[in-house]
């Protein structure tokens, strides 16, 4: 009779096991189709110790990053990046965080050429240059000048990030960028340079010797799918 009734026990116990398993179980399939930092907060308050707390609480700290990047995205200044950085200075979005904050850098800094390389004054002559020795030949035989525009052309430069992880981050992300953008960036070469900023050194990431017009494309293209761009004029330091 003993027995028995230390069977029954076993039985019982084994049974609320088991439910209670089964009903963790149709709680995290419920919270992982919500996907919701609501949705996890609850389970993790209800099972801080369960099966799938571990999972529940990595998807959390993600949906919290996510949520703080949109917000930096929708602000779009230079503060609400480094305060990103400086909440997730190793998250997800991090590299993209010191790329934009790099390029609001590079937007504002001054440059020491006109923006627009056809409204260049040209040098005065020197005095031998200013005194002809010979008369000069008819207007017929006279030869064309170049356009102002050809001999700007290869004058531009086009920075698309600067990282902190090395010179190999930068390959690489110009090998996604070709391959994301073909048409645009065909042909072109990167160019980069490590440079020492606030966040340490960063590796610039450029294509350079570019027309006025082709890195003007290559920005328009790229800001169009919110991907970051910073169009480098003549003689621009940095």
């Amino acid at each position: 009779m003993t027995n028995n009734k230390v069977l029954l026990v076993l039985c019982i116990i084994l049974g609320l096991g088991l439910a209670g398993c089964s009903r963790q179980q149709s709680d995290w399939e419920k919270t992982r189709t919500s996907n919701s930092t609501d949705a996890y907060e609850q389970f993790v308050k209800k099972y801080p110790s369960g099966e799938f707390t571990a999972q529940a609480q990595a998807r959390l700290r993600e949906l919290y990053e996510e949520r703080e990047w949109q917000k930096a995205r929708d602000t779009d200044t230079v503060d609400a990046y480094q305060a990103f950085l400086k909440q997730y200075p190793e998250g997800k979005w991090s590299e993209e965080a010191r790329i934009r904050v790099e390029n609001f850098t590079l937007a504002a800094a001054p440059t020491n050429a006109p923006l627009n390389p056809d409204a260049q004054v040209a040098a005065a002559p020197s005095p031998a240059e200013a005194t002809p020795t010979k008369p000069a030949p008819p207007p017929a035989a006279a030869q064309p000048k170049p356009t102002p525009q050809a001999a700007a052309s290869g004058s531009y430069a086009v920075q698309l990030g600067a990282f902190k992880s090395g010179s190999s981050a930068a390959t690489h992300r110009f090998a996604e960028l070709q391959k994301k953008y073909p048409a645009a960036l065909s042909g072109l070469a990167p160019k980069i340079s490590p440079a020492q900023g606030s966040a340490g050194t960063l590796y610039r990431l450029q294509v350079v010797h570019l027309s006025e017009s082709r890195a003007a494309s290559i920005c328009k293209t790229l800001k169009a799918h919110s991907t970051p761009c910073v169009l480098l004029h003549p003689g621009h330091k940095g």
